[in-house]
């Protein structure tokens, strides 16, 4: 692939999934300009950017060099601690796009802009797969502010920018922090066994990072896009306690104990939720190419 005459720039570069979307175009010979809101970027993506920007996003955004694309993953993220500071994930996820789309409105050159909304704002009562067409649920602050965010796309694109909404589901992979199931399971087991987990007869659409940025790079760059929204996902359903079984099987720890700690089984999750990609594959070619068990085999040996 030859070298793109303008960088990329990447939002929360620092974070776990930036991280893997900066190694994904740099093996792509485009050239990266990152931002995030540490002082310097992280010792494992330093050397691969053209360029790092800190800035606090939520109040300006960086006057950069012209961009062939804009991917924004950078936003609160996480749906547990919404519920405690909803306003701020309002204010904050929805100040960063104001910010953003404004300064391109005067840029002469309309880059793409990817920006990151979340498989996590439907409805999961309704028939299965999710399809970018499914009713939206409104749960948590979290989701309300990701709805936000595409609503300001929407106002954005009559404005004349060229913005597209990913939505992708659960992805997992080397590099995520705790907090989530899969690396609470990896860490619990490397160091006893018996392991204490919440609700795992439910069923999630995981798909690994590195695929999930490759979506976003292919979304980035695909000249001609049919649709403002895409799924990322992976279109099957995996339940928790296969997931821990396939985990105790890479450690070789088949009889680990495992103990379900009802304070953490929440009775209103969704017994199954998955969604479809089939819009994104259709435009991009992307589909999902690393299996369930390479993902965790590489997460444990990470």
């Amino acid at each position: 692939m030859t070298k793109q005459t303008a960088p990329i720039l990447i939002t929360g570069v620092n974070g776990f999934v930036g991280k893997h979307l900066v190694r994904e175009i740099a093996r792509n010979n485009i050239s990266v300009i990152g931002v995030g809101r540490e002082p310097t970027a992280d010792p494992e993506i330093s050397k691969l950017l053209h360029e790092y920007v800190n800035i606090d996003l939520t109040k300006e955004w960086p006057k950069t060099d012209e961009v062939s694309a804009v991917i924004h993953l950078a936003g609160l993220a996480a749906v547990g601690p919404s519920f405690e500071n909803p306003q701020d994930y309002l204010n904050l996820n929805s100040a960063m796009v104001t910010n953003m789309c404004e300064y391109y409105l005067t840029q002469t050159n309309k880059s793409r802009i990817v920006v990151v909304s979340s498989g996590a704002i439907y409805d999961p009562s309704q028939n299965m797969p999710l399809t970018e067409d499914s009713e939206i649920g409104y749960y948590s602050p979290y989701a309300v502010s990701k709805v936000l965010v595409e609503k300001q796309c929407a106002y954005y694109r009559n404005r004349g920018l060229d913005c597209v909404v990913v939505r992708p589901f659960n992805h997992i992979g080397p590099g995520q922090s705790e907090g989530f199931l899969v690396p609470d399971v990896v860490n619990q087991l490397k160091v006893g066994e018996v392991i204490t987990v919440g609700n795992i007869s439910t069923k999630r659409d995981y798909t690994d990072v590195r695929d999930i940025v490759r979506a976003y790079r292919l979304l980035a760059t695909t000249p001609e896009l049919n649709y403002d929204i895409y799924n990322a996902c992976s279109g099957t359903s995996t339940s928790g306690e296969e997931i821990v079984n396939l985990i105790k099987d890479v450690l070789k720890k088949p009889s680990t104990e495992v103990i379900v700690d009802q304070s953490r089984v929440r009775p209103t999750d969704p017994a199954e939720i998955y969604g479809s990609s089939a819009r994104l594959c259709e435009d991009t070619g992307w589909v999902p190419e690393i299996k369930l068990e390479q993902t965790l085999l590489d997460i444990v040996s990470s």
